[in-house]
């Protein structure tokens, strides 16, 4: 079992990595889209009409593609001040806790992900021209990979290997 999950976890690794090139990638498109927006009202006094919806259907890819990576590294938003007054035992309890909230939360984007773009892919997006059902194809892939990496993170822990959290990192480094 421990094999599999190094495994798992280096296949991981590299998605986890192509998912924060995207996302950088996705970054710096939205900005460039929104300069040259900038540039088109005010320069040109022509606004384009196609980067404000294409800024922000990249902006739901960058945010959620990150966040998904930030879970898997525990480099997210967290509430870790009890952490430091719990014990080893107690600390892996609540990890455990925490990953089993995150699955549920990630399976709630990928449902409800799914059902809005069911219904809404029929329609779509004036100034771009493709099915509004796209606009959530971020929260379903997001989603998803919060599910994966967490259960990765379970796993971890139940064949003994380290996962680190950022509250850890922090208390090494103190």
């Amino acid at each position: 079992m421990r094999n599999f999950v190094e495994k798992l976890s280096a296949v991981l690794d590299r998605v986890a990595a192509l998912t924060m090139r995207i996302a950088g990638v996705g970054l710096v498109l939205m900005t460039v889209f929104i300069a040259w927006q900038v540039f088109g009202r005010f320069v040109l006094n022509d606004t384009p009409t196609w980067t404000e919806s294409s800024s922000i259907l990249i902006m739901g890819w960058f945010l959620l593609l990150g966040a998904a990576a930030g879970i898997r590294e525990g480099n997210h938003l967290s509430f870790d001040v009890l952490l430091f007054l719990l014990g080893d035992r107690a600390k892996q309890v609540a990890y455990t806790i925490s990953d089993i909230v995150v699955i549920g939360f990630g399976g709630g984007m990928v449902g409800y992900g799914l059902q809005l773009a069911f219904k809404t892919w029929p329609t779509t997006i004036p100034n771009l021209g493709i099915s509004g059902g796209v606009a959530f194809l971020a929260l379903i892939t997001g989603g998803a990979l919060l599910v994966i990496y967490s259960v990765e993170r379970l796993l971890r822990r139940a064949v003994g290997l380290p996962t680190i959290r950022f509250a850890d990192k922090l208390a090494e480094d103190s």
